[in-house]
């Protein structure tokens, strides 16, 4: 009954986004374009979809053969306006997302941060005059102020927009029927025994357009990482180390099912807000239960949360303990080649049309 007071509320937050989108739509507000490709990954559900993991998907489709630039809000971060990472940049300066993908890419792709993606990609051009760039941006669907080459929705499989409701009574930040901005359509954390069947009524309930690709993916976890490379344990899970796992995600329930199934059932989880950043009560929290374990134990955090805690003063049984799972975007049909050569092409195609247009203009 509480819950049905935010609906007026819900009819409101729809009344403001789609006039808005009318606006966007009708060119009575500016989408801008740009002389590089841009491709946009996002979502319209509040929560975590995956857009990280596919954003790093994308961009090791693409750093072999361009330049690319991931340009992020920072969510977060204390500092404003266009920020360059670098090596020496912190979660506080960009935020933690960015700061996994520049350590994930450690130089092989760029990261920056900006609460403007039009501005933030104007200072990507001018600050990088490479003739073989592209911008991807992460979480942008909602920022129709830029006009993407390539608009990428996630929609978590077992929170389908077609039957969640806007904001704040439910989880949308758009109306569902705003997926058809989209290009391609990711549906992620897909059980690994997803039927054809259940793929087609997925595609249907969705509404689908002939336009539009649809792939389903899902995560596959890689081996245990330390966090700090000095000092490792030798202790590993083997069935009996307990495990104290720590998150500040928006869903772990995927980390807390795998680690049960496939390192140890003795857990115990400290569960942290999304981009959590942890205080000193927090950090005595975490030793003091880390220390009421038992003699064979290790702390399993996510690959997110670990870029946050690397940055804290631990002690050296903490550092010696503590590792991340990293994860990795697995394609359920095996079409992940069909996915990366359509990117490959967008951005081809466009590169190819953009020097004609140079060529036209300069006769």
């Amino acid at each position: 009954m509480l819950r049905s007071l935010l609906i007026p509320l819900s009819w409101i937050y729809r009344m403001i986004t789609s006039v808005r989108n009318f606006l966007y739509n009708n060119n009575l507000l500016r989408s801008h374009e740009f002389d590089v490709p841009v491709i946009s990954v996002g979502n319209i559900t509040v929560g975590g979809t995956g857009k990280t993991p596919h954003t790093e998907y994308i961009v090791n489709v693409l750093k072999d053969k361009y330049s690319v630039t991931v340009l992020s809000r920072g969510y977060k971060r204390k500092t404003k306006g266009f920020v360059a990472a670098t090596e020496h940049s912190t979660v506080a300066e960009i935020g933690d997302e960015p700061k996994q993908m520049l350590r994930k890419f450690n130089g092989e792709a760029n990261v920056c941060v900006c609460e403007s993606r039009v501005d933030g990609i104007e200072k990507i051009v001018a600050t990088n005059r490479s003739d073989n760039q592209v911008v991807v941006l992460d979480d942008a669907y909602q920022h129709r102020s830029v006009n993407p080459l390539v608009n990428i929705l996630l929609i978590d499989y077992n929170r389908p927009i077609f039957s969640d409701s806007i904001l704040p009574y439910g989880r949308l930040r758009e109306s569902a029927h705003n997926s058809n901005r989209a290009n391609i359509i990711l549906v992620t954390k897909c059980p690994e025994d997803l039927k054809p069947i259940d793929r087609n009524v997925f595609a249907k309930n969705v509404n689908k357009l002939p336009f539009q690709s649809i792939y389903f993916t899902n995560f596959k976890y890689k081996k245990l990482t330390p966090v700090f490379r000095e000092g490792m344990s030798n202790v590993l899970a083997d069935g009996q180390t307990e495990v104290l796992i720590i998150t500040g995600i928006a869903n772990p329930d995927t980390l807390l099912e795998h680690v049960r199934e496939n390192i140890s059932e003795k857990i115990t989880h400290l569960q942290f807000p999304d981009h959590h950043n942890f205080s000193k009560k927090d950090i005595k929290k975490i030793i003091a239960t880390f220390m009421s374990l038992g003699e064979k134990k290790i702390i399993i955090t996510t690959e997110k949360d670990s870029v946050r805690l690397i940055e804290i003063d631990w002690n050296d049984d903490i550092k010696a303990s503590m590792y991340f799972l990293p994860i990795e975007v697995n394609f359920i049909y095996e079409d992940s080649q069909e996915f990366n050569n359509q990117i490959l092409k967008y951005v081809a195609e466009d590169r190819t049309n953009y020097r004609l247009h140079t060529t036209v203009r300069q006769f």
